[in-house]
């Protein structure tokens, strides 16, 4: 096949002259971004700085009155009057504490003209003020001169930051001492909260006293010359008389300050410069990315002509391929339509030796169930037949001793079990049909007598001792009369067959407790209990852990059966004490109230 020739590739130099004419615009669109979002930064970072001011400005004007107005108290100026009087000492404590928690100012305290601290709100507390000697402090010696202190320290005592506010306390032209409200400035620098901006506030030293960022507390900001640091040893505002610098990365921080005029203070408020920088990426990367996707269109709109040659080439050539695989796929019908009625006559000789292979599998299933129905049948009825013999064994001893009124009651046992034998067998014919009968309602305790009667004499041979443990009150559940028997005698049968490989003592428990709205009747053996593999298919029909002189392994399986078809539930586990613990849960019912007439056994 003739190869296409394809048109000449596009001038890809002229696109990426193009595209650094374009890039030359990304600076300009820098600068703009840069400018844009800065102004937007500082409206922002101001706003916020406004609001945390006048927040700090309002706390302290809160408190700013209270020292003129409690210094007129006549409480506090009675100790002032009477410093060593207990009673006026304790009374102005009490009294200075209920206003501290009354205003929420963090210390209430009244000093002495020497300065000693004679009550506070503190009194009752560790680091109580009352005793102390403060008279250093700028707010006490302006107090003294009559005016009205001011200061910020760190509490000697408390090691807490606050703000003093201090107003003398006179009589008449006369100071007699000084009432001071200290302010609790902890708080404040909570409210700023987690955020990427930071802040400061500096004292008239230039030192850091409220930051967001605890490692710039108490740090200079400026150098401090030795009139300052004279200052600071004297007042002693910090716990070090020389602040050690604060060194800043001015390129990496945008700062806004507010001077807070009143008190001598200056708040600022520091953005990281990478909430500014990100932005202005985020910016020229958009205006690349979109310079880049107008150099991809143009290179596209240059490839479109090429593309579109290319494709009638291909057209061409495609046709031809497809010209091509028609003709092999029609061979290859041709062969696949041969195999195929091959493959039809085989698959009906198949299907005809499948329709015989079914036809022998329902055959076997028939005999399997004829032998499953037939060791039923005898299992259940050896019970029975046993209990039969043995009565009428005794019936011909008791005639022999002339009791024929002991004979006639084993005649009337023998005439019982005659009807629980067709009882037994109405029931397996009716399982066979699954036939299912709604439960009708059944005295729990009568039908343990009868299946332990049945029992007795085996019971007594093996010298197993029974303990009961059933309530006095009749337990009535929903059971068939003769199915619930069926249960309780293969149950009590199989423990005395695993007790009689125990030496004695052998003990069997039975125990009946309401569960809900349910009856739970357990049996307990103290036998060898359930291996790990009987109590994974001790309900599978013909498992047995017995020879088959023993059983056959149908007597778990049937009740299990029964159980189910009853509504309720069988059980198996082994007693933490050793043997087996069998749990049959069955439902309630009413008192002596048939649910449904009996299960009717007819032929």
């Amino acid at each position: 096949m003739p190869s296409t020739a394809l048109p000449r590739r596009p001038r890809w130099r002229s696109l990426a002259l193009l595209a650094i004419a374009l890039a030359s615009l990304l600076w300009p669109l820098q600068q703009l971004a840069e400018r844009y979002y800065r102004d937007a930064l500082d409206r922002q970072s101001g706003q916020t700085l406004d609001l945390y001011v006048a927040n700090l400005l309002g706390t302290l004007r809160r408190y700013e009155v209270l020292p003129p107005i409690l210094s007129q108290l006549p409480a506090l100026r009675q100790l002032l009057q009477q410093r060593d009087d207990g009673g006026l000492r304790d009374q102005a404590n009490r009294l200075l504490g209920g206003l501290q928690q009354q205003t929420g100012a963090d210390v209430i305290y009244l000093m002495a003209p020497d300065g000693q601290t004679l009550a506070a709100s503190n009194w009752d507390q560790a680091d109580s003020f009352v005793t102390r000697n403060f008279s250093y402090r700028p707010y006490f010696l302006e107090a003294m001169q009559g005016r009205a202190g001011r200061f910020f320290g760190l509490g000697t005592t408390s090691r807490k930051r606050g703000y003093f506010f201090a107003a003398p306390v006179r009589e008449g032209l006369r100071i007699i001492g000084v009432l001071v409200v200290k302010v609790d400035l902890d708080h404040s620098e909570t409210l700023w909260g987690s955020r990427p901006e930071q802040l400061l506030v500096t004292d008239s030293h230039g030192v850091v006293i409220l930051t967001s960022h605890p490692d710039w507390r108490f740090h200079a900001t400026r150098k401090l010359d030795k009139a300052e640091r004279a200052t600071i040893a004297d007042t002693q505002p910090y716990l070090i008389q020389s602040p050690p610098p604060l060194r800043l990365d001015d390129q990496a921080w945008l700062r806004q300050a507010r001077d807070l005029e009143d008190i001598g203070w200056t708040a600022s408020i520091l953005v990281p410069r990478s909430l500014l920088d990100r932005p202005v990426r985020s910016a020229v990367a958009i205006g690349g990315a979109a310079l880049l996707v107008l150099i991809l269109l143009l290179g596209l709109l240059m490839q479109r002509r090429r593309h579109y040659l290319e494709r009638i080439a291909l057209d061409a050539r495609a046709r031809q391929l497809l010209e091509q695989r028609v003709q092999e796929r029609t061979q290859d019908l041709e062969r696949l339509n041969s195999r195929l009625k091959q493959e039809v006559l085989e698959r009906e000789q198949a299907q005809q030796e499948l329709v015989r292979a079914q036809d022998e599998v329902v055959q076997a299933g028939k005999l399997s169930a004829l032998g499953t129905m037939s060791a039923s049948i005898s299992h259940e009825l050896n019970q029975p037949l046993a209990a039969i013999r043995s009565y009428a064994d005794n019936a011909g001893v008791l005639l022999d001793h002339q009791r024929a009124e002991d004979a006639r009651d084993n005649l009337r046992l023998i005439s019982q079990l005659t009807e629980r034998m067709a009882s037994i067998i109405a029931h397996l014919r009716a399982f066979a049909r699954r036939d299912r009968h709604a439960p009708e309602s059944v005295a729990l305790q009568p039908a343990i007598d009868d299946a332990l009667a049945l029992l007795a004499k085996r019971r007594q041979a093996q010298q197993v001792e029974l303990i009961r443990d059933l309530p006095d009150a009749t337990l009535w559940v929903q059971a068939g009369e003769t199915r619930l028997r069926q249960v309780l005698g293969n149950l009590l049968a199989n423990a005395l067959d695993a007790l009689a490989e125990m030496p004695p003592p052998r003990r069997l428990w039975l125990s009946a407790e309401r569960s809900g709205d349910g009856i739970e009747l357990q049996l307990r053996d103290n036998g060898p209990g359930f291996s790990a593999e009987a109590l994974q298919r001790a309900r599978e029909p013909f498992f047995t852990t017995k020879t088959s002189a023993q059983g056959l392994g149908l007597g778990l399986a049937i009740c299990d059966t029964l159980m189910r078809a009853l509504g309720g539930e069988l059980l198996l586990a082994n007693h933490p004490a050793g043997g087996a613990l069998l749990t049959l849960r069955l439902r309630a019912a009413e008192h002596g109230v048939n649910i449904q007439p009996p299960e009717d056994f007819a032929p």
